[in-house]
């Protein structure tokens, strides 16, 4: 029995070891600048992150050849980089970092904040975390934004005329308001100055300051836009938001949707009684008042700004126009770079596709 057991282990330790031995098969050599293999092993790990970031889902094996031929061009792209003397700092991948999370949150926030976040409403560490929904901590998520920063920021420096002069006609831009016109809509909406009193642990404190704001400003004692002017951020904040009537506004307020109608009934220059949060006290004034209606082309998105509809309109779709011409640029770039002398394919055809399903 021993010896059985001696020989299926050595059996499986020998499997093991041709498993391994496969993974680490070369694909293709990268060698513009320097020798780069991506190995069977390298292209099963992106196959996985990519089938994370898309709910576990399972990919055919022209669909990896289609990575396996992206990260051949990625190469090229940080290879040619490199050769150029093109790079970005650290500083600026954390910067980018934190712009992307900072949309999540909705907010600006720092690394640390984020991590506090993500500690509070998960339970998981930001490692943790960025693996579950990425496949990869954050340090290394960091090195894979930084190069793919790399590559889009060398591709726009080279074709930069080209993208720039992406940009949709006049036709096209009242072509898209005519097809989505229906979106096009203003609810009714208040234009509302907000004053928050942080409670810090300091609930009595806190109250007695609000209190005497409040009554200062409905006395006449001081004025909405000298009460934004000494807002500190840290005893209070103070400032104007736009309000619709809608449901996901009344939650922003902690208020309900009956209460939001209310507070559209009210008067211009209304002011509020003090509110208490859990975290902090509130007041308020009605500013301006702003009804439903369709929005025209030269009508403002929102009130009180310079941005028209067209101006929106034309924007996004110089931002799909230019994505679009950056996508292009970027194959155009990796064509001229994907030569015998750069790249060394070692395996392809029927090889290739045995390797690749699994």
């Amino acid at each position: 029995m021993k010896r059985l057991a001696t020989i299926l282990s050595v059996i499986f330790v020998s499997c093991a070891g041709l498993f391994a031995q496969a993974d680490l098969q070369p694909l293709a050599i990268v060698k513009l600048n320097k020798s780069e293999t991506i190995t069977l092993r390298q292209l099963k790990t992106r196959v996985e992150l990519y089938s994370k970031q898309n709910g576990g889902a399972a990919f055919t094996v022209d669909q990896k050849k289609e990575i396996l031929a992206a990260m051949i061009d990625e190469k090229l792209v940080l290879q040619a980089a490199a050769k150029a003397g093109f790079t970005i700092t650290d500083t600026q991948v954390n910067q980018y970092f934190l712009q992307s999370v900072s949309a999540q949150i909705g907010r600006n926030v720092t690394e640390a904040e984020f991590e506090e976040i993500v500690k509070a409403q998960t339970g998981l560490t930001l490692d943790e975390y960025m693996k579950k929904s990425v496949g990869m901590v954050t340090s290394e998520y960091k090195n894979y934004l930084k190069n793919q920063l790399i590559a889009q920021q060398y591709v726009i420096q080279l074709k930069q005329a080209d993208i720039a002069k992406a940009a949709p006609t006049d036709e096209e831009i009242r072509a898209f308001y005519e097809l989505n016109k229906a979106g096009f809509v203003q609810n009714d909406m208040l234009k509302l100055f907000l004053v928050i009193f942080p409670k810090n642990g300091k609930d009595a404190e806190t109250k007695s300051a609000a209190e005497k704001l409040l009554n200062d400003l409905k006395n006449k004692k001081t004025t909405a836009e000298k009460i934004k002017a000494k807002a500190d951020g840290k005893s209070y904040q103070g400032g104007d938001l736009f309000i619709s009537k809608s449901a996901q506004h009344a939650q922003q307020l902690g208020i309900s949707y009956a209460e939001l109608i209310e507070l559209f009934e009210k008067e211009n220059g209304y002011i509020s009684t003090l509110n208490e949060t859990e975290n902090d006290f509130q007041f308020y004034v009605i500013r301006s008042k702003y009804n439903a209606k369709m929005l025209a082309l030269s009508d403002l998105v929102q009130p009180e700004t310079t941005i028209t509809v067209y101006d929106y309109i034309k924007s996004n779709l110089t931002q799909q126009k230019q994505s679009e011409a950056l996508i292009a640029a970027v194959q155009e770039v990796t064509d001229e770079l994907d030569t015998p002398e750069n790249v060394e394919r070692k395996k392809t055809g029927a090889a290739l596709d045995k390797l690749l399903n699994w």
